[in-house]
């Protein structure tokens, strides 16, 4: 055996050896590790809410309502201002516009659930103001001309 053969041979055990203890370190380092942080995944605790209920609402109501959101999406509610009450106007508006990506449909189905009463009030007003049987309107094209005829009555001025 020469010099050579005999360092590189060394060299070669020794390095077999750091490896080993490498190993056994890292294998007692993992273990310890595992040992102090122990991972608890919790249960989930999913609650659901509950379905939304909606009232049944009488026939003028739906479709004072409908004829309402109409008037609304093509911003012609001047005439209707004359008749709100207590701020009833800016309550179903700012909800219209706060949930204007419901269809027709479904908007006056949950427009009514929470602002009934605001068209109440409104409805009421209307009948003290103009005498109009509310309740007998029951037609999307009866409010239509109740309110063209409403408009064609302001008196004009010229100045």
């Amino acid at each position: 055996m020469n010099f050579c053969t005999d360092i590189t041979n060394k060299k070669e055990l020794l390095t077999l050896t750091e490896d080993l203890k490498n190993t056994e370190t890292e294998e007692t380092t993992e273990e310890t590790t595992e040992d102090q942080f122990e991972v608890v995944v919790p249960e989930p605790n999913r609650v659901e809410m509950p379905a939304t209920e909606y009232k049944e609402y009488p026939d003028y109501l739906n479709v004072f309502a409908n004829f309402y959101i109409a008037k609304f999406e093509q911003a012609d509610l001047e005439i209707m201002a004359a008749f709100d009450g207590n701020h009833d106007i800016i309550e179903i508006n700012t909800y219209i516009l706060a949930n204007e990506a419901f269809g027709r449909r479904n908007l006056i189905k949950h427009v009514l659930n929470i602002h009934a009463q605001n068209f109440e009030n409104i409805l009421a007003n209307i009948k003290a103001k103009t005498g109009l049987a509310v309740e007998s309107v029951r037609t999307f094209d009866e409010w239509n001309d109740w309110y063209s005829e409403r408009r064609n009555n302001i008196s004009q001025t010229l100045s």
